[in-house]
């Protein structure tokens, strides 16, 4: 029910319905207006021709009159005939429509009054006369008895027509008075109803101004205001109008904005700590990351990270244990900043303490004659390997002594961080150990297929010319002794060869750089006439693999320039779409002489180049080239990895020769 009584008092209050009845009462005045200039005007249509009408009937009367002044000069017939023809005349215009249109209009009781004066005296007095006096006139008498018949009636017509023009005179100021009446009839509704229209709409405009013009100027202030963020601005118009409820809803909204406002201005500081918190986890991380990438996890590494640390989480130092639990002892890698600690000091911990049951922890630790300290221990560990544990002292100045969630978070991926860098560097450890014996076992080798055989055909040389020797024979010593000089002589040529390969780098001029210099060594030693053809393109081989390839080229050509018996050489590398390296060293030599693959396996360093082979996890194959020589081709994958036992097959071989 309050819905329905309060509607009747909205409309009432509305802007809408006040302008509405403003405009529809300008309208109404406007029509008002028109319509009664449209009826005055079709009321008023024919006053002129009626007071033009009238006033002939006095010009016609003197007419009349004068004809009847002048008939005795004239002939009788023909003054009656001027005579009947002006009465007929003014018998026609005193019955004109133009007078009796404007009679039957409604017009004024003085004007009928007039009129029928007019007519009555027409009719009752001069009409009459006048017959009798045209009648007298066109009669067969003799003019003498006609001019004594119509001498009364003309007498009494002259004596007569002045009251009587005066009568229509009358009638023709009353018609004139009614025509001005109107017109001052429609000039006073003109009037008032501009007047009414004047007063409607200054009304409107005052209403537009209080109503209106106000509340939008306060309404205008407070989106002003509220544009610029501030809501505490409220609208003071609160009337039971449009723009009041607009009001009433601006200040509900500018409330709700403010709160809106307030809440999003405490998320955006919130989103900013958390920013700003991240950032410098990005920054710690990055810091860990470069740090540990670009040198080896060091005392002097370790330091620089914990300090990090340091200014990321605002704790006070710490220091990096490696162990795992349940050791009785660890070994302490760095310290930084720790109150009561430095390098020289002995640990003061427990390793139980620090370790505890391989998780994030935080301990008390009391020193000698100083305040407690508070500790976070996290564990520095890679998946399942613990490689120890990363303790940090806690600031007690904000009173709460912990490291929030997102701080612990950070320190234990810094943790891992160090693990992965620990991790690495072992593995960086096991592979420099693992090329190193491997590189170790390719030199023994080298020095059993050459050096060890030419000694061994020394030391039975040498016997040989110990019993020559005995036997006294001296031609036969002459023998041994060249032997042994010529075969002096092959080794020390194998070992200058074996220097040389063992002093082999790749410099940064890549792979086809060494193969140049290779071949041009080969060219100016054998003076074969060796070409080299390049078709590697872009392709990418692996520092090793760069050795081993230059090592089996070698070989290869060591071989044709010492056994081949050749004159040209042909080098040819190249490296498909997929990958698929070809390696192919062809000479037109004698080639080889020995059939069995087993046999060849025994001689010209070719289980040096197979092993070689088998690392780049290539097919080595020999055959005989086109020319008759020897044809050596290798084939690999550039992508492909070592395989897995290849390390294991070296340690084995290794343990086999020893």
């Amino acid at each position: 029910m309050s819905l329905f009584k309060r509607q009747p008092v909205l409309l009432k209050k509305s802007i809408l319905v006040r302008v509405g009845v403003a405009m529809a009462t300008i309208l109404g005045l406007a029509v008002v207006g028109m319509l009664s200039s449209v009826i005055i005007a079709e009321t008023s249509e024919g006053f002129a021709a009626a007071i033009n009408q009238a006033g002939t009937l006095r010009m016609q009367s003197y007419r009349i009159a004068s004809s009847l002044v002048h008939g005795t000069e004239l002939e009788a017939g023909r003054a009656g005939e001027i005579t009947r023809g002006l009465v007929d005349e003014f018998e026609e215009r005193i019955y004109s429509p133009r007078i009796h249109n404007v009679l039957e209009k409604g017009i004024s009781l003085r004007v009928e009054e007039a009129y029928n004066i007019v007519e009555w005296r027409w009719q009752d007095s001069f009409l009459p006369q006048l017959k009798a006096y045209l009648l007298a006139a066109n009669s067969d008498s003799e003019v003498e008895d006609g001019d004594a018949k119509g001498l009364d009636e003309k007498i009494f017509y002259l004596s007569n027509v002045d009251s009587f023009v005066d009568d229509i005179h009358h009638l023709v100021k009353v018609l004139e008075l009614d025509a001005e009446e109107k017109i001052q009839q429609q000039r006073l509704i003109q009037i008032i109803a501009m007047a009414l229209m004047l007063l409607v709409v200054a009304a409107s405009m005052y209403m537009t101004h209080t109503s209106v013009l106000i509340p939008l100027r306060n309404l205008l202030v407070c989106a002003r205001a509220a544009r610029r963020g501030d809501f505490s601005v409220r609208s003071n118009y609160l009337e039971e109008d449009e723009l009041g409820q607009l009001g009433q809803s601006f200040n509900v909204m500018a409330e709700d904005l403010s709160k809106i406002y307030t809440d999003l201005e405490e998320r955006v500081k919130e989103k900013t700590s958390d920013l700003e918190q991240s950032n410098q986890s990005l920054e710690l991380l990055y810091a860990a990351t470069k740090r540990l990438t670009e040198s080896a996890p060091t005392e002097e590494v370790m330091q620089e990270l914990i300090h990090d640390i340091e200014r990321a989480t605002g704790t006070k130092g710490g220091y990096v244990c490696l162990g795992k639990p349940g050791d009785k002892q660890a070994f302490r890698l760095a310290v930084a900043s720790l109150d009561g600690m430095n390098d020289n000091s002995k640990d003061p911990l427990d390793c139980q303490t620090c370790f505890g049951d391989g998780t994030s922890h935080t301990f008390k630790v009391q020193q000698p004659g100083q305040k407690v300290m508070h500790m976070f221990s996290t564990p520095i560990k890679d998946q399942k390997q613990h490689y120890g544990v990363l303790v940090l002292e806690l600031s007690d100045e904000t009173g709460s002594a912990e490291l929030s969630d997102w701080q612990q978070r950070l320190v234990e991926t810094v943790a891992s961080h160090i693990a992965m860098g620990l991790n690495m560097a072992q593995q960086v450890s096991r592979s420099r150990m693992l090329s190193l014996l491997e590189e170790r076992s390719v030199i023994a080798r080298e020095l059993h297929d050459s050096l060890a055989q030419t000694l061994s055909y020394l030391k039975i040389q040498v016997s040989r010319l110990d019993k020559v020797l005995a036997e006294q024979d001296p031609k036969t010593a002459l023998e041994i002794s060249g032997i042994l000089r010529s075969a002096l002589n092959g080794a020390y040529r194998e070992l200058r060869e074996l220097l040389t390969t063992f002093r082999l780098r790749i410099s940064e001029a890549g792979l086809i750089a060494a193969l140049e210099e290779t071949v041009q060594e080969y060219r100016e030693r054998s003076g074969l006439d060796i070409e080299l053809i390049n078709k590697i393109g872009n392709c990418q081989l692996r520092p090793n693999a760069e050795i081993h390839v230059i090592q089996i080229i070698r070989e290869a050509l060591s071989n044709v320039s010492r056994h081949a018996d050749a004159e040209k050489a042909k080098v040819l590398i190249e490296c498909d779409f997929d990958g698929l390296v070809t390696i192919l060293i062809e000479d037109d030599g004698k080639g080889m002489a020995l059939d069995d693959e087993g046999d060849m396996m025994q001689h010209y360093g070719l289980p040096i180049m197979k092993e070689r082979a088998e690392w780049l996890s290539g097919d080595l194959t020999i055959s005989q080239s086109s020319s008759g020589g020897t044809s050596v081709r290798l084939v690999f994958e550039a992508a492909e990895s070592a395989p897995s036992n290849i390390h294991e097959n070296v340690l084995q071989r290794m343990n086999y020769e020893q």
